[in-house]
């Protein structure tokens, strides 16, 4: 025979067990959400700069071990700022050697050139000093640099841009192409020649 008062502790003990299951299901429901929310944020890449954007503020060392602060420069130089993957790879020494030939044109219009990329300074000290490089090289440890620009990585290597930035530290011109390297240069020049700062 049933025992009236051992079915009610079943009972009891079965809504329990349901309430305690339900309760820890939304409790992983809830954290999994969170976490995949966190997942995508952490993913998104950054929006790219386009052309109108300000230019963020950033400071880096440069191939002689001094400090370049953009701020200083915001207002006053028209700013060809170039992301390349490498030091010493083909494209990118293409790419330096294209700039390093049209130095000369880039200041008389009054532009300063700027290569951007995570190597070290000793890399690229090494780097400007093999090929004569007149220009600043950067080095952008962690691509911290290169992610405020919103530069995209290409097959798990760093992207190739290069951005304008006018005298009032607004992008106005900008140019992708991982495989050509010297039309990055020719390219800037071209816009700086006509339109200045």
């Amino acid at each position: 025979m049933n025992n009236p008062h051992t079915n009610k502790s079943l009972y009891v003990c079965f809504t329990v067990y349901i309430n305690m299951t339900k309760k820890i299901i939304a409790a992983f429901s809830a954290s999994f959400l969170l976490l995949s929310a966190f997942a995508v944020k952490a993913q998104t890449p950054p929006a790219a700069l386009i052309v109108g954007d300000r230019m963020p503020a950033f400071s880096l060392t440069a191939q002689d071990g001094k400090k370049f602060n953009s701020a200083d420069y915001t207002g006053k130089d028209i700013l060809v700022i170039y992301f390349y993957p490498k030091d010493e790879s083909m494209v990118c020494t293409k790419e330096a050697c294209a700039f390093r030939d049209s130095f000369n044109e880039f200041a008389k219009a009054g532009a300063k050139v700027i290569g951007i990329n995570s190597g070290t300074v000793a890399s690229h000290k090494e780097f400007s000093d093999h090929y004569k490089l007149p220009f600043i090289l950067l080095s952008d440890p962690g691509n911290k640099v290169y992610h405020l620009f919103g530069v995209k990585d290409k097959m798990f290597i760093s992207g190739r841009e290069t951005f304008i930035i006018d005298r009032r530290g607004k992008v106005a011109f900008t140019y992708e192409s991982m495989m050509q390297g010297k039309k990055h240069a020719d390219d800037a020049l071209t816009f700086v020649k006509q339109h200045g700062g």
